[in-house]
């Protein structure tokens, strides 16, 4: 139980502050120049609603299991970061009229980039401070 709320509290610390960085800064004008007439401000209920759940998704198919290890959560993290991304920007891309296929790829790499390094330095963290027994 220890762990695993380490693993949790790790993999979030590191989530959140990437996609910060990354939205906040590094894609930001991008994203506003792809689809910034959509954008509004920030609602912070349902973005700490989904950070909170999609660490629960990372330990559940990703980082959480007794036999994930750097290098599977390295590629299970990217690909599940592809998954739900994709399952976003495709339904967004299908319903939304400014959504570019160039939005899509950015953002479902990032997933799998995000997802990738922070559900495998969450594990590495995890490992350090409350190794499995």
């Amino acid at each position: 139980m220890q762990r695993t709320a380490i693993l949790y509290l790790a993999t979030l610390l590191v989530l959140v502050p990437l996609d910060i960085l990354f939205l906040g800064f590094v894609a930001k004008g991008f994203f506003v120049s792809q689809v910034g007439d959509m954008l509004g401000e920030l609602r912070l209920a349902p973005a700490i609603l989904f950070y909170l759940l999609y660490v629960v998704g990372v330990l559940i198919f990703v980082s959480g299991g007794a036999g994930a290890t750097t290098q599977s959560t390295l590629i299970y993290g990217a690909l599940f970061g592809v998954f739900c991304y994709a399952t976003f920007d495709l339904t967004a891309m299908a319903l939304l009229k400014h959504w570019t296929w160039p939005v899509v790829a950015m953002d479902v790499t990032w997933g799998a980039v995000a997802t990738a390094l922070s559900s495998t330095i969450g594990l590495m963290i995890a490992n350090w401070l409350a190794p499995r027994i």
